[in-house]
């Protein structure tokens, strides 16, 4: 065994054990720990009879966003295979709380710590045909138990960035062993297909996009959840901003009073907690803009008040509604996601950064999207897109194209879990 691969199993349970033990003093430990405590028998009680003669699939995926990833590609195979059991694990506690309802899966859990003990106790729980990572987050124990186990291991939506700490001498070795687990692993680039061929050996590595174009199709499609408003926004050119921090807001709030005589908003904060929505609120009565908040619209709310969604879940849907887009985040550590606003053909704006994202980029490089500096850029930006509609149009055509032209992902993933499934039924 590797010494990389020694140490890990013998930092692991030491690390969890002192972790556990200063709990009481973190929070954010001590809720680690508290959801994970009766994890097992929670499993084993969703878990079914592993016997059964029906293809089981595990998933996992670190949070929200990784499983956005997953999410057409479970609707591809659940309409091939209604009957397939599928677990989804993940490891963050948002990704949990939103998606634990999730329907028709056997069950949603929080992944285990990675020791030899619950990877073994997890499998024979699951006993999963096909277990399929999104993106990163690589449990090595528990990929070997399955692996061991007789699953088939799948790596989808692969990236590797130039600058990656698995590029590193010591770390490389260790996660040489960890790619070398999968039995296929899909990338979401031709350099990501590249690096894992070069770097990791793994020359069977194959580019199939990244699913999440895909998933915003699907949810462009489904729009019921803000019926009421498309009325209210029918005849309004509107701006919808979307996964706002403060720094965005503070170029939002005046700039909207600029237009507010020729445009709506539709303000969607990231973080909806009680105390942020009333900073946001004292914001904008300081500002004297008339506001209203989604919980409690008013029934005479009209299209020249600024709408604030204090509630979660809408945010790609209410892009819909949208003449023009701002997707929140670009002047903090990256920018949200921007497909999730480009697949209804408007114009895309964001903050300066975006290079941890790669469809951002791309799209700033083919003129769907416009990179926000400040107050002055965001007040040129809109003043352009406002005034010409022409222009307008064709840059958000540009920005629809673009999702368009990258579908596909989910059908190759998805193909070759079934693909495996039907050979194991033989």
């Amino acid at each position: 065994m590797a010494p990389q691969r020694i140490l890990y199993n013998t930092i692991v349970p030491f690390l969890t054990g002192s972790l556990k033990l200063f709990s009481r003093a973190f929070p954010r430990l001590r809720t680690f720990f508290e959801v994970r405590k009766n994890l097992f028998a929670e499993l084993e009680k969703h878990a079914g009879n592993p016997t059964d003669k029906v293809p089981r699939i595990w998933i996992h995926a670190a949070s929200a966003g990784e499983f956005e990833q997953a999410r057409p590609i479970i609707t591809r195979v659940k309409k091939a295979l209604p009957d397939a059991s599928i677990f989804i694990s993940f490891q963050s506690d948002s990704g949990y709380t939103l998606y634990r309802h999730y329907a028709d899966v056997q069950a949603v859990f929080y992944h285990p710590v990675d020791t030899k003990k619950n990877a073994e106790k997890t499998v024979a729980l699951i006993r999963p045909d096909v277990v399929m990572v999104m993106r990163y987050d690589f449990w090595p124990n528990h990929l070997s138990a399955a692996k061991k186990d007789g699953a088939t291991l799948i790596l989808a939506a692969a990236v590797l960035q130039e600058h990656s700490i698995y590029f590193k001498p010591f770390v490389r070795q260790f996660y040489q062993y960890v790619f070398s687990l999968f039995d296929c692993i899909f990338t979401v680039s031709e350099n990501d297909r590249k690096r894992f061929a070069e770097t990791f050996k793994r020359n069977d590595a194959l580019k199939a996009g990244d699913p999440r174009f895909d998933q915003a199709l699907q949810r462009s499609s489904n729009t019921g959840n803000i019926g009421p408003l498309k009325k209210l926004y029918a005849k309004t050119t509107l701006l919808v901003a979307g996964s706002t921090w403060e720094k965005d807001e503070s170029l939002l709030l005046p700039a909207y009073a600029s237009f507010a005589e020729v445009l709506g908003m539709i303000l969607v904060p990231h973080d909806i907690s009680p105390v942020n929505i009333a900073r946001l609120e004292k914001n904008l009565e300081s500002a004297g803009i008339p506001f209203a908040k989604f919980s409690t619209l008013p029934d005479d709310f009209s299209a020249d008040r600024l709408l604030i969604i204090d509630r979660i879940g809408l945010l790609a849907e209410l892009y819909d509604l949208g003449t023009i887009a701002y997707v929140g985040g670009g002047f903090g550590v990256n920018v949200h996601n921007t497909l999730e606003a480009a697949v209804y053909g408007i114009p895309v704006l964001f903050g300066p950064n975006y290079h941890n994202s790669p469809e951002a980029e791309e799209l700033l490089r083919i003129a769907g999207a416009t990179e926000i500096h400040d107050g002055v850029s965001l007040l040129h930006a809109l003043k352009k897109l406002l005034e010409n509609p022409e222009a307008r149009r064709a840059q958000g055509a540009i920005a629809g194209n673009f999702v368009r032209n990258h579908l596909g992902a989910s059908e190759i993933v998805a193909e070759k879990i079934l693909s495996t499934l039907d050979g194991l039924s033989m």
